[in-house]
């Protein structure tokens, strides 16, 4: 349920109030940021990826393992939808949000890469992306458009060129760590911040989930924004269920707009 009008508008400048003070801004992203590009995410009711399918038979990693036709066959339709897709209005204003200086790490969860397409820096891809593959085999790493291409166009499972081991492209699935540098990084930013904004996710997959609690340990506020609530809905300091390609684009036209913080940040 959205907000009335005049609450929601309270609630913008706040927000910007709250980024306009902050020093060490992290956002954290989700599969929601992106919906507004055609991306559908994974726990929307009717329309969320996991209704159709049950993830641990073909996004596991045991499941990768026992059946890559089948994992592949699953990705076929994603892949589509990513390769297709453009960075949309929110992903330009968090990049928008970068280049007045606030913004300065970006932790999300989503493989798509449609931040670093519109332009954002110091991306931090904790779940992996489908860019890049690696060989299940001898571990050698590729770029993945090629691979990609020719399994959409013509159903060529990715091979090693040098063993022929299948090419798992470099996305985490249920059953795989982490990769340990990015998720140290990930954690370094939230215990630093003093601002963390949250966009566009439901904060139910561990343990990416944890970060936002970890910044709010360490004494940051913390904004929420995302269609459903959340189990840190009652820790923010400001939480708005509403579309992030409305609201995001206001928060930034505003703090655009109100340059007094350009006395303090320079």
């Amino acid at each position: 349920m959205t907000a009335t009008h005049d609450t929601l508008q309270n609630d913008i400048h706040c927000a910007v109030d709250m980024i306009r003070d902050s020093q060490r801004v992290v956002v954290l992203t989700g599969a929601g940021i992106s919906t507004g590009s055609g991306i559908p995410d994974f726990r929307s009711p009717s329309t969320g990826l996991w209704e159709k399918i049950d993830p641990l038979e073909v996004a596991s990693l045991l499941a990768f393992r026992h059946d890559p036709v089948r994992f592949y066959r699953w990705l076929r339709e994603l892949a589509v939808l990513i390769l297709n897709a453009s960075p949309n209005c929110a992903h330009e204003s968090l990049t928008r949000l970068q280049s007045l200086g606030f913004a300065h790490t970006i932790i999300t969860q989503n493989i798509d890469a449609l931040h670093q397409r519109a332009g954002a820096q110091n991306v931090l891809e904790i779940h992996g992306s489908i860019e890049h593959m690696s060989c299940t085999s001898c571990f050698v790493s590729y770029d993945s458009s090629a691979y990609i291409h020719a399994y959409l166009t013509e159903h060529v499972i990715p091979r090693c060129s040098y063993c022929k081991g299948v090419l798992k492209p470099d996305l985490v699935l249920m059953g795989e760590q982490l990769p340990v540098h990015i998720w140290q990084k990930a954690v370094k930013a939230c215990n630093l911040c003093d601002l963390m904004i949250v966009l566009g996710s439901s904060l139910e997959v561990l343990p990416v989930a944890k970060l936002p609690l970890m910044a709010l340990e360490h004494g940051a506020r913390l904004i929420l924004i995302n269609r459903m609530p959340t189990y840190l809905d009652v820790r923010a300091n400001i939480v708005l269920h509403e579309d992030l390609t409305q609201v995001l684009p206001w928060i930034v036209d505003q703090l655009v707009k109100d340059r007094s913080w350009l006395v303090t940040t320079g």
